[in-house]
């Protein structure tokens, strides 16, 4: 008789969290202990339209509606909304024919537009406008046969649909390491794009590099980084220099959550960490620790703002304040296959964009 191993999992031990008299103990800290939150943070109009545009479709079609990718780049969201009836994929064959399909915030390239064509499928576009933006120019200087350097992460999913817009004319540039690797048909005939989400110094750092090779290198006829990431990265950067510790909230593959934790060293503070939940926050961050600040990405929803404040409260953190460095009050509509399906079921909401407050 043969015996097969079988694998038993170990069960999972929750870590012992020490207490705040343990912490204080192996680090005093001198001082007040306070936290400074950044404002703005979390949620843009883009997301917000997003997420809210999946939660519509679910409540006026009922489950499943298909996802391609992540609606957006928070791992708390896209959780909720699987609990929901939503179904993440990544490509378009992997939706039943005929089935309906969104779009993610991201935007998507032509080709898989025609791919979900091919397939028959109820399309819902969510694309962040100011994302649309960016593909816009993208026809249009492709167009007018330009060459265009679109400055991005190559694998971003925002990248790759910018650009699929107009590939025979477009060159990805990651960073300033890039700069000397591009080459041009006409130097008097090439613009500058960008991903949505970068670090605005650092964007800026590989155009001024660009123009040093091409001096007549054209701008966007507006800024392609978007107002939540450069106001985001605005607060941070007023928040650091006072910082011994800054918290950012957001998930790991989040482009704008990651580029504040760049920010927050690049500007002072003497550490800074990204987690998704107050939960993964190791307490041993805090020793010698005065003044932490708090930010979150334009993914996140503001309750795992308050779980982190909540946290540090029970740290001795709970002296709180609000650096406030913009009034944000962009709107944005719901996609137009949303508002007609609810102008048809007698709902008139066109769907607010702009930070939900604990949502």
């Amino acid at each position: 008789m043969t015996s097969t191993a079988v694998s038993v999992p170990m069960p999972t031990v929750p870590r012992r969290r020490r207490s705040p008299q343990e912490v204080a103990a192996a680090a005093p800290v001198s001082g007040a202990r306070r936290v400074l939150l950044a404002a703005p943070r979390g949620y843009c109009a883009g997301v917000d339209r997003a997420v809210i545009a999946v939660e519509k479709a679910l409540e006026a079609y009922g489950p499943p509606v298909y996802v391609r990718k992540q609606i957006v780049h928070n791992l708390h969201v896209v959780q909720t909304l699987e609990e929901k009836g939503a179904i993440f994929v990544d490509e378009t064959d992997e939706v039943p024919e005929g089935a309906r399909l969104i779009f993610s915030a991201h935007g998507v390239s032509p080709a898989v537009v025609q791919s979900a064509k091919d397939r028959n499928l109820q399309t819902i576009d969510a694309t962040c406008p100011l994302v649309t933006k960016v593909h816009k120019e993208a026809v249009r200087f492709a167009r007018d046969d330009f060459d265009i350097l679109l400055i991005g992460h190559a694998g971003h999913e925002e990248v790759e649909g910018t650009y699929g817009e107009a590939p025979e004319h477009t060159q990805i540039v990651n960073g300033p390491e890039d700069v000397d690797k591009v080459v041009v048909r006409d130097p008097d005939k090439v613009i500058w794009l960008s991903q949505t989400t970068l670090s605005v110094d650092e964007a800026m750092h590989t155009v001024n590099l660009l123009r040093e090779r091409f001096p007549t290198l054209q701008d966007p006829p507006s800024d392609d980084i978007c107002y939540a990431t450069s106001n985001r990265q605005a607060a941070i950067k007023k928040i650091a220099p006072e910082a011994d510790l800054v918290l950012v909230v957001g998930s790991a593959n989040s482009s704008n959550s990651v580029r504040l934790v760049e920010v927050a060293l690049e500007y002072g503070a003497k550490a800074s960490h990204r987690v998704d939940f107050a939960n993964e926050i190791d307490e041993s961050w805090f020793e010698g620790v005065a003044t932490v600040g708090v930010t979150s990405g334009a993914s996140v929803p503001e309750n795992l703002v308050q779980d982190v404040l909540h946290l540090l409260a029970e740290y001795g953190y709970g002296d709180v304040e609000e650096v406030v460095t913009a009034q944000e009050d962009i709107i944005f509509s719901l996609p137009k296959e949303i508002r007609a399906t609810l102008k048809a079921m007698g709902d008139t909401s066109r769907g607010l964009g702009g930070r939900r407050a604990g949502a």
